[in-house]
């Protein structure tokens, strides 16, 4: 079901602008990741925060952050398995191009519609909802902002590509590329011949990652490790006479 590169329309062509889109901005991309997390949590440590304001407003963060986030842990897996898994991999467990490709654009489909309709949600309860968009900040409209434009670019090349057109089998050039990366031998030709949203997704997320430390997105990379291993939080009762003093004579207490 793939369609052929040359049917296909061209964004970056090989040459200064497929060096910085394809080799520059991932590797500047990772650093800024990788540092920012190390500068954030030395030196912000109190702000490591997902900045929760569930305190204000239930309903709507009810529905919109159990979508959201089931959605993106779906399309997080579903890169994991189309990026990082080789092609020859799924074909020597048995597993024909064409069985994934139906498997890969249903399930990746119905994460993002659930991702972004989860976002749709969160988004509309903080501009809707006083006390949660007096709380909300320039950062976290930027993020909702990158977030929203990377899925929906992402969703946008799975529809077109996959379902509206002839199909593109990404594991041929975008899955190469990206574990090419992490070999530090990148070929950025690799990427001049894919679709167009299939490249501005790539940019967009990108930038996303470069943006990452400096957002509540930085939550994402906590556990609550030391749960398990801090000690227990003793409770005493209290007697009904407080201290051992003998109260003072004026109003009795009640209760």
């Amino acid at each position: 079901m793939s369609a052929t590169q040359s049917h296909l329309p061209l964004a970056v062509e090989s040459g200064t602008g497929g060096i910085l889109l394809w080799i520059v901005l991932p590797y500047l991309s990772l650093a800024v990741f990788v540092l920012g997390h190390v500068w954030r949590y030395r030196y912000d440590k109190f702000g490591w925060t997902t900045r929760s304001s569930q305190l204000y407003e239930r309903r709507l963060l009810r529905i919109g952050s159990p979508l959201f986030h089931f959605g993106i842990l779906l399309v997080l897996l579903g890169h994991i398995g189309g990026l990082l898994i080789p092609e020859s991999w799924t074909h020597a467990a048995g597993i024909s191009e064409h069985t994934y490709h139906v498997v890969a654009v249903a399930l990746g489909t119905a994460a993002g519609i659930c991702t972004l309709g989860g976002l749709a949600i969160l988004v509309y309860r903080r501009r809707t909802v006083g006390p949660v968009f007096s709380a909300t900040t320039v950062n976290d409209k930027a993020m909702y902002l990158s977030l929203t434009v990377t899925i929906g670019l992402g969703l946008a090349a799975t529809v077109v590509a996959n379902i509206v057109g002839g199909g593109y089998n990404y594991r041929e050039t975008i899955s190469p590329w990206f574990r090419s990366i992490f070999y530090f031998q990148p070929d950025p030709d690799l990427m001049t011949g894919t679709p167009v949203l299939f490249q501005l997704h790539a940019v967009s997320a990108l930038l996303l990652f470069a943006a990452w430390p400096f957002t509540r997105l930085v939550h994402m990379l906590t556990a609550p490790l030391g749960y398990l291993t801090r000690p227990y939080i003793v409770y005493r009762s209290r007697d009904v006479q407080l201290g051992a003093r003998a109260p003072h004579r004026g109003w009795e207490r009640t209760g």
